[in-house]
């Protein structure tokens, strides 16, 4: 089945959905899994990164299937989608400061008004994020607040990623707007 067309695909993913088929995930792995491997690998990942976003993007395929939607995309646009989502986020956890990174002791005291201008900027920014509108107000929550990158966020709303990236730059716009 190496060259099977994207029906067959969709079938296959199918079975993993509705019966959590083995034998299905294993020709898809057998086909994606070197596939996504080498595509890390070009744009520029590590060997080690590479297997580990190929598992996780294997892993993923497996455990929401459901989420797949052959209307919206080909099997492999899916695959490829979610390895490069997953590769952005290895590269964004590794680029994060650890937390034995991060100096540690007594700060100096903040000066007073320093301290009431961050207040009044804080209460400006929640009345300007209580402004927005809903569906850019509960975006912003979930990536600002909640520490969600936009694809987790298209995973738990179910949105296009598309939507998401518009909707959050419509927001910080206003928001920009609002601040100054």
């Amino acid at each position: 089945m190496a060259e099977a067309g994207n029906e067959e695909w969709i079938a296959l993913v199918d079975r993993v959905r509705e019966h959590q088929d083995r034998a299905a995930f294993a020709e898809l792995f057998r086909h994606f899994a070197p596939r996504v491997k080498a595509f890390l690998m070009k744009s520029g990942a590590g060997e080690a990164l590479a297997d580990e976003c190929t598992q996780e993007v294997m892993a993923t395929l497996w455990t929401k299937a459901h989420m797949f939607d052959p209307s919206r995309a080909s099997v492999s646009t899916w695959v490829f989608t979610i390895a490069r989502n997953r590769k952005i986020d290895a590269l964004r956890r590794i680029r994060r400061p650890e937390p034995e990174d991060l100096p540690w002791g007594p700060e100096a005291e903040p000066d007073q008004a320093d301290v009431m201008t961050l207040q009044q900027e804080s209460e400006k920014l929640a009345k300007a994020i209580a402004e927005l509108p809903e569906k850019q107000r509960e975006l912003i929550e979930r990536a600002y607040f909640g520490d969600l990158s936009h694809s987790e966020i298209a995973e738990e709303t179910g949105l296009p990623l598309g939507t998401i990236k518009s909707r959050i730059r419509l927001a910080l716009e206003r928001l920009r707007h609002a601040m100054k």
